[in-house]
């Protein structure tokens, strides 16, 4: 058990990566509908592991950008949507938002999967 979520985890983060390279924002979605899809969870880890490997994905890969820059443009941005002015509220925002994406779409691909076994 312990090993399908490892390897669902890791899958779903190679995929994100590698789309993330050819297709906008929504590719998470698809990375968590694929791995959902090719490596079936049980119950509430067809959620959550998606959404933990892309809430990873997108904060790392937000404070690296944002780190380049030394945050001027997250501060400014955390501003208008009213966080603070705190960068790194605003890279933890991103995460959860993208980690739903992931793990709404894994629920999808596994509900997909399901139905085609039938």
């Amino acid at each position: 058990m312990i090993k399908k979520n490892i390897i669902n985890f890791v899958v779903t983060i190679i995929i994100a990566l590698i789309l993330s390279q050819f297709l906008p924002w929504w590719s998470v979605m698809v990375a968590g509908f694929v791995s959902a899809l090719f490596f079936s969870l049980k119950k509430a880890a067809v959620f959550f592991i998606p959404f933990f490997a892309i809430f990873c994905f997108w904060s790392i890969y937000a404070f690296i950008i944002s780190n380049g820059n030394d945050f001027t443009l997250s501060k400014k941005i955390s501003t208008l949507f009213t966080l603070g002015g705190n960068p790194y509220v605003l890279i933890l925002v991103t995460g959860i938002i993208g980690g739903l994406a992931a793990g709404v779409s894994a629920l999808f691909g596994k509900q997909l999967s399901g139905l085609v076994k039938r």
